[in-house]
């Protein structure tokens, strides 16, 4: 039975990390001393879930954890400092920092430490959050203990619900554009000026026609989505920002 451990200290342990070529050991105090901070441990690096959905989302409102009192987003791996590390680089990861529980020390430590040997893993970290003021762990969100890999309280939304209720979330921006376009680079202007971080997403000649028509039923570039919502053009986006 996997308990919180709400209300208590997190282990004292020591991570080695290489960080520039050089060996280099992090402790809890250094990372929680006088510190908020919010933890999201995962079963292993580049595994699906972890890497599609667990790390991205935390990296994505990281801002809004800031300014919502979080000094840092920790994420714990029971991985050794190389794996985390080229799992960073692979990964939209750079509001995170890493932390490799490579002997699973601090995860054995929070009582997460669980028996995959049926897949091939050891001992790794059960799916977990918590929120820590210095160094004392205030909330806890512990997966369901169900077959599989539940993912279902432990996610970056949750945690910023727990935290600020009534947080502004950013919003998801894509412009399918054209190179050479001037009415997308007044899209991408107008975002610009109204503060939208956006994905720009290019399309040649070979597939625009057919891949604009299949996602927003319109053949012309650029074509806007906010929020999974298509906006249109930049016409459309004008009066969208206007209202």
């Amino acid at each position: 039975m996997l308990e919180s451990r709400e209300g208590q200290r997190v282990p004292n342990v020591a991570f080695r990390v290489r960080e520039d070529n050089e060996w280099k050991t992090i402790t809890t105090g250094e990372l929680f001393s006088g510190k908020t901070v919010v933890v999201f441990s995962l079963p292993g690096a580049f595994t699906p879930t972890c890497s599609s959905t667990h790390l991205p989302r935390y990296n994505e409102l990281a801002p809004v954890f800031a300014k919502n009192g979080v000094d840092d987003i920790l994420c714990v791996s029971v991985n050794d400092t190389f794996v985390m590390n080229e799992w960073a680089k692979d990964q939209e990861s750079e509001n995170i920092t890493m932390i490799p529980d490579g002997n699973g020390e601090f995860t054995d430590g929070m009582g997460m430490l669980v028996d995959k040997t049926d897949l091939g893993f050891g001992k790794r970290s059960w799916r977990y959050s918590m929120l820590v003021k210095d160094g004392v762990v205030q909330k806890m969100f512990i997966e369901p203990e169900e077959p599989g890999d539940p993912f279902k309280v432990s996610d970056a939304d949750t945690m910023l619900a727990h935290i600020a209720p009534d947080a502004r979330k950013p919003d998801q921006v894509v412009v399918f554009s054209k190179v050479g376009c001037s009415f997308c680079a007044k899209a991408k202007q107008l975002l610009d000026d109204n503060g939208y971080d956006y994905i720009d997403v290019p399309l040649d000649n070979k597939v625009r026609g057919k891949m604009l028509g299949a996602v927003s039923g319109e053949m012309t570039a650029p074509q806007v989505f906010i929020n999974g919502k298509l906006v249109g053009g930049a016409e459309a986006l004008q009066q969208y920002l206007a209202r």
